[in-house]
C-alpha cells in the first residue's frame, strides 16, 4: 500500500496468497494456481506499473478502474474458492487412479508426432476455413501440437534437465509461433515454465539462470510482437506474404530486427502499449460505469446465447447463426468504437465484464462460482 499509494495493493497481494493457499499442490505442477496468477495480473499489473514507472495507463486517466479491479479480484477469489471445494469433492467421491507408467510414450514417438503436427498444423487451419460446417472441429485439433510440446518439455526436465533440448524446442516453437496471425509463441514459453515449476530447485542455480532467461524471452517477444504485428497482420491480409511458414518467418524475422537493435530507452512507447494491453481493465471498467445508468442489465441473454451456441453443432444446423463480434458487445456497452470485423479483429471484455453486464452486482459472482466448482470436480 504504502509504495503504490492505493489500498487496494493489500487487497490484490492477499488475493494472490489466497490463490496459492488454496490451489498449490503435491500432485504435478500447479496448473490452476499459475493459471489465476495470469488472472490476477491481467487485473492489477496496472497499478504496479503506475507504481514502477509513474506513467498512469489509459484506464486510470479515463475511468473509474479502481471499482472494476474489485470485480476482478472478487473474480478470480470466487474461482479459486470455488476450485479448491470442486476438487476437494472429487478426491473424497473418487478412488485414486492406480499408479500410472512414468513414460507413457518413448522418446522417438513423441518427436516423430511432434514432427507431424509441426508440419500439417499449418495445413490443417488453412483448410478448415473450407469446411464451415467443421471449421472449429477442425481447429481443436491442432491443440494436439501443443499436448505434444508439453509431453516433450515435461520429459526435458526429469529425471534430469536436459538444457539443450528444452533451448532448441523452445527456439523452434518461437520462430514458428511469429509466422501466425497471433502471437503462437506465448503457449510454448507458458507450458515449458510450468515445466520447469515442477521440478524447480531453489538451491540449484541453474534452474534460477534458465527461468529468468525464459521469462526475459517471454518478455522480449511480447514486446517486438506488440511493436510489430499490425504489419504483419496487415501483409498477411493483402497476402504480401503466402501462407508458406518459411516466408513468414523470413518476414517476420526481417521487420523486427530493427526493433531489436533498438536503444533501451526506446522501449519506452512498446512497453506501454504491452502494459495497456495486459491490463485487461479498460473497456470493462467503462462499461460498469454505462451500465445499467445508460444501458440495461441484459437478464443473462450473453450467457443464455453462448451455450445455445455451444450446443448447436452447424453441420447439424446449417442455419445457425455466425457469431458477432465481441467488438459489437465492448462498442455498445463501454461506448467505446473498437476495432472490429471491418478490421479482420476482435476486441473482447472476458467473462468478468460479460457476467456484470448479464446480471450485476453481486449475482454476477454465482455463474463464476458455478464454472469454478466444475472446474475443480473435473
Amino acid at each position: 500500500v504504502y509504495w503504490t499509494g492505493y489500498w487496494i495493493t493489500g487487497l490484490a497481494v492477499a488475493v494472490l496468497l489466497l490463490v496459492w493457499a488454496l490451489l498449490s499442490n503435491d500432485d504435478g505442477p500447479p496448473v490452476m494456481a499459475l493459471a489465476l496468477t495470469y488472472q490476477w495480473m491481467q487485473v492489477t499489473i496496472g497499478i504496479f506499473w503506475w507504481a514502477f514507472t509513474g506513467e498512469e495507463l489509459d484506464a486510470m486517466v479515463e475511468t473509474d478502474w479502481q471499482t472494476m479491479v474489485l470485480i476482478g479480484l472478487g473474480c478470480v477469489t470466487c474461482l479459486a474458492v470455488s476450485i479448491f471445494y470442486g476438487i476437494s469433492l472429487a478426491r473424497r467421491r473418487i478412488n485414486p487412479p492406480e499408479q500410472a507408467p512414468e513414460k507413457a510414450f518413448s522418446l522417438k514417438l513423441l518427436y516423430f508426432a511432434y514432427a507431424a503436427t509441426l508440419m500439417l498444423t499449418g495445413v490443417v487451419q488453412e483448410l478448415a476455413w473450407n469446411y464451415p460446417a467443421f471449421t472449429q472441429a477442425i481447429l481443436a485439433i491442432t491443440f494436439s501440437h501443443l499436448a505434444l510440446v508439453f509431453l516433450l518439455v515435461r520429459r526435458f526436465t526429469r529425471p534430469e534437465f536436459h538444457w539443450r533440448s528444452m533451448a532448441v524446442l523452445m527456439a523452434i516453437e518461437i520462430a514458428v509461433g511469429f509466422t501466425g496471425y497471433f502471437a503462437g509463441f506465448r503457449e510454448p514459453l507458458i507450458m515449458a515454465s510450468i515445466a520447469m515449476f515442477e521440478v524447480f530447485d531453489r538451491r540449484d542455480v541453474r534452474h534460477w539462470i534458465f527461468g529468468g532467461v525464459l521469462l526475459f524471452v517471454l518478455g522480449m517477444t511480447s514486446l517486438v510482437w506488440v511493436s510489430v504485428r499490425g504489419q504483419l497482420r496487415q501483409e498477411m491480409d493483402e497476402e504480401v506474404v503466402t501462407a508458406s511458414r518459411i516466408e513468414r518467418f523470413d518476414r517476420a524475422r526481417t521487420v523486427s530486427s530493427g526493433i531489436v537493435s533498438q536503444k533501451p530507452a526506446d522501449y519506452g512507447g512498446a512497453m506501454t502499449v504491452l502494459m495497456d494491453r495486459l491490463w485487461a481493465i479498460h473497456y470493462p471498467a467503462l462499461a460498469v460505469e454505462r451500465v445499467p445508468l445508460n444501458v440495461p442489465h441484459t437478464d443473462g441473454q450473453i450467457m443464455r446465447d453462448a451455450l445455445s451456441h455451444l450446443v448447436t453443432p452447424r453441420f447439424l444446423y446449417p442455419d445457425k447463426a455466425d457469431l458477432i463480434s465481441d467488438s459489437e458487445m465492448v462498442r455498445k456497452y463501454s461506448g467505446v468504437q473498437v476495432a472490429g470485423a471491418e478490421s479482420n479483429t476482435s476486441i473482447a471484455f472476458g467473462y468478468a465484464a460479460e457476467s456484470y453486464v448479464d446480471y450485476g452486482l453481486p449475482w454476477m459472482f454465482i455463474p463464476v462460482l458455478m464454472y469454478g466448482f466444475l472446474i475443480g470436480v473435473s
